[in-house]
């Protein structure tokens, strides 16, 4: 392929190699077929499943075990060495330990000592691990049991146990309050009044670690630790995972735990490091890693990270660039070349962007020689594309400031790929830059006269925009009829040579600005769409009901069997929505009867939005006619209360309640009149049972006794406090004149008489 893609059957095929190669269930049935097998016939399906599995630590941790069973210690070591590192898996480094202690059980002070280095190699690597409190227990019980003839060795081996201890109860583990326990013990026995002052100094360093090892194991308890390293599959389970490490690697850079710098970014790397035991073939967690190593001061750590990256993803061109990239800007030029020509490879199955992302390396750092010589040499490949063309003419016009370099080139590029629209365009444009009309014009009628008409079509629009833009009437006319004759000579249909009004559209448009509203493109839109489609045998689709067929889904139904019926929906009564469309506006208040607001302005006639407002409560109607238009996505409170603390709800009448008459509120809350003028859109309820009154609101009796006023001849309150006040004020004058509220003043006030 041009691109350097493979082919799609070539690509099929691979994806499923790879599926078989990363088969989860297949793995684990040989795992525990090798079990049951000598070693000798179990060793090379364990090399197989770790070839492509090389972090998976039971893997590793079932095969050493079973060299350790038949005692083949130099097996045993080998293997340690080859996995150890990359897999910090707690059960594999107890392994570990357990061999090293086996193997020096029986050299005295020597295999002692080689014991003791061994414990502190794999705390150092393990010893952050959330499970890794009994490494630290068992180290401590073996560092007591070691001799000590004299009072001076008594006293070393108390300052080890100490030591280990006190690193212990700093670490968030799951046995971090049982080493707490048993380090108080341990310095009480040895010295209380030592241990006073020890175990005050401690005590804040263990509580906050406690507290970390609480939150950190919320982001632990995310993640599966049986999982194996496979490609990226976009399973929901591999999202969820690549989420919980996420989590965790943010939790880890906060430094929780307000250590120094050193401890925090060890804890960093000791988590990237497991996460990449489980997501291995993540390019995105390797270059994260890598970056951060980078801004962390640490290059040469970065750099290893981008060696281990590719090791591991070797197709990964992604991590080539941005490991390139890193060599380039701390200026190992000669290193960044080395990668670029890996990109390269052996120049047969190079891609087209490999060859330009190096011709802009050798610009950046070599020149602008260096560049056309390698653009030379590249161009005569059998798989340089136009691309590198483009690519290159563009180099040299903007930023070499060579247009009559830039030109040849797009010439020279014009003989090879004269059958490629998209290179045209990329010519065309070339030759807008520079306003050289003349030769635009050329060009177009040169492609048009050898490309075919399906492959003519985004030419044919630019070579229609370009005259539109830059030509005169009578140019830009016969374009527009060149167009429609040209490619109208596959279709039957004579109605595509005729004058449409989108043409007029096109002329006089520009950018996102047009001649015409949202509704006369929809309009137009939909009448060329019928216009097209009326001979295709649509017709009796459409007055059965069936709503309009695509020129995709009318395939669909001929190869359909006849007893199939389809039903299509009819998209005549659709329209696109358009944000910038206005607001429907609201219904004139002079309306003696009002139905369905949207209905009415339509044209539309709806009786049922009217039955519903029969059903509904007189209070409620009184309530919701006297709502505010809102601003925004909710309404003002205080608004809102108001006008409930001030309006008259009508009481029902007894025996009544479903025809009582209802009698509006004509307080000093908005009018219709005013919510029909606003800005905002309001759905103003309406119907026969009931009409919208204005004019000022009539005055209450006041009543002498202060202690019998209502809520709603009380001043307008301002604050919820208040509002709450008069609430129970309400409440305690209802309960004394006998009659019941029902909802509050908040809800509307919807009260009716008891009696």
């Amino acid at each position: 392929m041009e691109d350097g893609t493979e082919p799609e059957s070539k690509t099929s095929a691979s994806n499923k190699d790879m599926d078989d190669k990363y088969n989860v269930e297949a793995a684990e049935a040989r795992a525990n077929e090798a079990l049951r097998l000598p070693i000798t016939e179990a060793a090379p399906i364990y090399e197989h499943l770790l070839t492509v599995f090389p972090t998976a630590a039971k893997y590793w941790k079932q095969y050493v075990e079973a060299h350790m069973v038949v005692n083949n210690d130099d097996a045993t070591k080998q293997i340690f060495s080859r996995c150890l590192l990359n897999c910090l898996h707690i059960p594999l480094w107890r392994c570990y330990i357990q061999f090293i202690r086996k193997v020096n059980d029986k050299k005295g002070v020597e295999g002692q000592e080689e014991t003791k280095k061994a414990f502190d190699f794999m705390l150092s690597y393990v010893g952050a691990d959330i499970a890794s409190g009994p490494v630290w227990m068992e180290y401590i019980k073996f560092l007591k049991s070691l001799p000590a003839i004299n009072t001076q060795e008594e006293s070393l081996r108390m300052t080890a146990v100490r030591k280990v201890y006190q690193r212990a109860i700093v670490t968030p583990t799951h046995h971090i309050e049982q080493l707490w326990r048993e380090y108080e013990n341990f310095e009480n026995s040895v010295s209380r009044q030592l241990a006073k002052g020890l175990i005050s100094e401690y005590q804040p360093k263990f509580n906050s670690a406690r507290a970390v090892y609480r939150e950190r194991k919320k982001y632990l308890d995310e993640i599966d630790w049986n999982m194996l390293a496979i490609p990226p599959t976009g399973s929901y389970k591999e999202e969820m995972q690549w989420m919980a490490w996420k989590k965790l690697l943010a939790f880890e850079k906060g430094n929780p735990q307000r250590i120094d710098n050193v401890s925090s970014n060890k804890r960093i790397i000791f988590t990237y490091e497991q996460c990449l035991m489980y997501l291995y073939h993540y390019p995105d967690v390797w270059y994260e890693y890598a970056t951060w190593h980078a801004k962390s001061g640490s290059i040469d750590a970065a750099i290893k990270v981008f060696q281990r990256a590719l090791k591991a993803l070797p197709d990964s061109q992604m991590l080539r660039y941005a490991y390139a990239e890193l060599e380039e800007s701390r200026g190992a030029i000669q290193s960044a070349k080395r990668i670029y020509e890996s990109l390269l490879g052996n120049g047969v199955s190079t891609t087209s962007l490999a060859h330009i992302q190096f011709i802009r390396f050798l610009r950046r750092t070599e020149g602008v020689e260096a560049a056309r010589k390698y653009f030379l040499d590249a161009r005569k490949s059998p798989d340089c594309t136009y691309h590198v063309y483009v690519a290159y003419a563009m180099m040299s016009f903007c930023l070499d400031k060579d247009p009559k370099m830039a030109h040849n080139i797009f010439e020279a590029g014009l003989k090879r790929f004269m059958h490629e629209p998209v290179y045209i365009l990329e010519y065309t444009d070339f030759l807008i830059r520079l306003n050289d009309d003349r030769n635009i014009r050329a060009l177009f009628e040169r492609a048009l006269s050898s490309l075919q008409p399906d492959e003519s079509v985004e030419v044919w629009k630019r070579f229609t925009h370009f005259e539109q833009t830059y030509g005169d009437l009578a140019s830009m006319l016969k374009v527009e009829q060149r167009r429609k004759e040209a490619l109208s000579r596959n279709e039957e249909d004579p109605s595509t040579l005729e004058v449409s009004l989108q043409d007029v559209v096109a002329r006089y448009s520009f950018m996102d600005l047009w001649p015409c509203s949202t509704k006369d493109l929809d309009h137009l839109a939909r009448h060329e769409w019928l216009t097209k489609n009326t001979d295709k045998k649509v017709k009796s689709a459409i007055s059965n009901g069936s709503g309009f067929i695509d020129k995709g889904t009318t395939g669909l139904v001929s190869n359909a069997t006849g007893s199939t019926k389809v039903i299509y929906p009819d998209t005549a009564q659709m329209v696109i929505y358009d944000p910038r469309q206005k607001p429907v506006p609201a219904v004139p208040a002079g309306l003696s009867t009002l139905s369905n607001p949207v209905a009415a302005v339509s044209g539309q006639t709806t009786k049922a939005f009217d039955e519903i407002l029969k059903a509904t409560p007189p209070a409620l109607l009184a309530f919701l006619a006297n709502l505010p238009a809102i601003e925004g996505p909710t309404p003002d409170v205080d608004v809102v209360l108001s006008i409930c603390l001030q309006s008259d709800i009508p009481i029902a009448q007894p025996g009544k309640s479903g025809s009582a008459t209802t009698k509006l509120p004509s307080g000093p809350g908005p009018s219709t009149s005013d919510l029909s003028g606003s800005s905002r859109s309001h759905p103003l309820l309406s119907g026969s049972s009931f009409k919208p009154t204005r004019g000022k609101r009539k005055e209450i009796d006041r009543q002498d006794d202060d202690e019998t006023t209502t809520v709603q001849s009380q001043p307008l309150p301002r604050d919820a406090f208040r509002i709450r006040q008069y609430q129970k004020a309400a409440r305690g004058s209802a309960s004394q004149t006998g009659s019941a509220s029902y909802g509050s003043a908040i809800s509307g006030d919807l009260s009716g008489s008891t009696g």
